[in-house]
């Protein structure tokens, strides 16, 4: 077989990244490569002629090793060769297996099935092997490494944004905890879809017509031949497995990839100079920047937001892939092929989010420093909105004015939200009563520290990371 220097093709995943991540690639290429596509056609083929003996009652162990073996070993190159002569894929595959199996079950090679019977299957096959055997692996690490985060700053504290603005005080394992939950039962989803793909072995419409010539059962024969791959029949097929199940899997990894394109923006900026909460390791060998020799760039995470806007738009072919004129059209023939390439780069991208995820460190300082300092204007502002609760609870009606007022103070004598506070005796003896009926400690100086209004950030994140590490396991 001619081969070709890696940097001789076209496609980033096969060079690059075929480097790059390279224990993921070889992984993936077990399950997805052309040469696994074939032979995992060959050894539906060899699934087709045990079941075709079992029905006969004629299946032995040695003839079942003997085909499965075959099948395993098929040269992708002499398939190719003989499709220059056929025109036909799946016929090509037939007439070499023809060559190889021993004779007397030569005839049963391919019989009553059309080609669909055996590609749409292997498709499921693949899928499914690939996604529970390398997909979900790095997920489940993934998620595993959130939670341990999760778990180690559920008491770090940090300030919340919305809209890019300074809220209220969380922590930060409150901020990955999102991640942990969101991407969790995307895993759990993703787990349970790869166990429905179906399989089908009906013919050129769906019909059974040609396998009614051959069985007194077609269904029976059916159902035999998708065991021996571990599938089972598709409730409805025309000459095409019913694309939903395909579909429904593609798009849950492309919920699982959104989120973790959510979470790479959000750590790419945290990694922001004027921010500077977390930073992803960094080696001594590593260059940040090709002239200026300081900078220690977040483009991991970039890399993958990036590999999520390659990937993200192939969903549409997907949908497209859904629609197939009458009992079948060929209009799927090419575009299915690159749902290797989507699932490639959804992997890669998961293994270097774990990459960044496991080597991520917070800034506990700087955070501390970041919540302090929050409010903008107003020092400490953050804690405006428990002042202005707690009036409420206290019965004032128009408390949110009260403390709104109070931050105008601030702004303009440029004292801390605690400092102005302090000076109406009022309402703040009023807010600390309320505070003491809550239970808390020091109530007289709660709005000194913003730490101490985190609500159940920290319980819930220890909590949420302790759910999803099990059932991760």
């Amino acid at each position: 077989m001619e081969t070709r220097n890696i940097f001789g093709n076209i496609s980033p995943l096969d060079h690059r990244y075929s480097l790059s991540e390279k224990a993921v690639f070889d992984n993936l290429a077990d399950y997805i490569s052309e040469s696994a596509s074939i032979r995992s056609c060959a050894k539906c083929e060899a699934a087709l002629v045990k079941a075709h003996l079992a029905v006969r009652g004629q299946l032995t162990d040695d003839m079942a090793s003997k085909l499965d073996k075959i099948a395993s070993e098929i040269d992708p190159e002499e398939v190719y060769k003989e499709e220059e002569k056929t025109q036909h894929n799946i016929r090509a595959l037939v007439n070499v297996l023809k060559t190889k199996v021993p004779a007397e079950v030569g005839p049963l090679v391919h019989l009553g099935a059309t080609s669909v019977d055996i590609l749409d299957t292997a498709l499921s096959v693949r899928m499914r092997d690939v996604t529970q055997n390398v997909v979900l692996p790095e997920l489940k690490a993934l998620e595993l490494a959130l939670c341990e985060i999760a778990k180690r700053d559920c008491e770090t504290p940090q300030v919340g944004r919305t809209h890019g603005q300074h809220a209220v005080p969380i922590t930060f394992g409150w901020s990955i905890a999102e991640f942990v939950s969101r991407l969790g039962k995307s895993i759990l989803r993703i787990e349970e879809l790869s166990k429905q793909l179906k399989g089908k072995l009906a013919g050129p419409v769906g019909s059974y017509n040609g396998p009614s010539m051959i069985v007194k059962d077609p269904e029976d024969l059916e159902r035999r031949y998708l065991e021996f791959v571990g599938l089972e029949p598709s409730e409805y097929a025309n000459q095409l497995v019913e694309p939903e199940y395909l579909l429904r899997l593609l798009l849950e990894m492309n919920v699982a990839f959104g989120i973790i394109a959510n979470l790479a923006d959000d750590l790419r900026n945290l990694q922001r100079s004027e921010i500077g909460e977390v930073f992803e390791y960094f080696s001594s060998t590593q260059v940040g920047s090709s002239t200026m020799p300081q900078k220690r760039n977040p483009w991991n995470s970039e890399h993958v937001k990036s590999l999520w806007k390659a990937m993200c738009p192939r969903v549409i072919t997907f949908y497209m892939d859904q629609i197939s004129e009458h009992q079948r059209d060929l209009t799927n023939s090419a575009s299915q092929r690159f749902i290797a390439d989507y699932v490639t780069g959804f992997t890669m991208a998961v293994n270097r989010m774990k990459k960044v995820v496991s080597g991520l460190h917070p800034d506990a300082e700087n955070m501390a420093k970041n919540l302090t300092n929050a409010g903008g204007k107003v020092k400490g502002g953050v804690l405006a909105e428990p002042a202005y609760i707690l009036l409420g609870e206290a019965g004032v009606n128009d408390g949110h004015e009260v403390i709104r007022k109070i931050t105008l103070e601030c702004e303009q004598t440029g004292k801390t939200f605690f400092e102005v506070l302090k000076t109406h005796t009022e309402e703040f003896a009023k807010i600390t009563d309320q505070l003491k009926k809550l239970g808390v400690k020091d109530a007289e100086t709660f709005f000194e520290k913003p730490e101490n209004y985190r609500g159940l950030a920290a319980v819930k994140s220890k909590r949420l990371a302790e759910k999803y590490e099990k059932l991760m396991k």
